[in-house]
């Protein structure tokens, strides 16, 4: 049996639970309630998703490592009003 191992990304949603994506899995997104949850749904995917590209002949992905920690900012966009 092989292991893999991926960095996960846990976003708080505004309503709200988690939401999770994995940079090295592109498309892969799901969600939880609580962190726990988020956690244990992101297994779960990570799972599904890798089952599905072996069954499809497709190569597993390495993880990708982020050099550096995510930066949020707010960006202000002024768009001028039609005539």
């Amino acid at each position: 049996m092989a292991e893999y191992s991926y960095t996960v990304l846990y976003e708080p949603a505004e309503e709200g639970g988690y939401i999770v994506t994995v940079p090295a899995l592109p498309g892969l997104v799901t969600e939880g309630d609580t962190l726990d949850e988020a956690r244990e749904m992101a297994k779960d995917a990570i799972k599904g998703y890798i089952e599905s590209l072996v069954e499809d002949g497709q190569p597993i992905p390495s993880d990708v490592k982020l050099k550096l920690e995510p930066k949020k900012e707010e960006v202000k966009i002024a768009i001028p009003k039609s005539a």
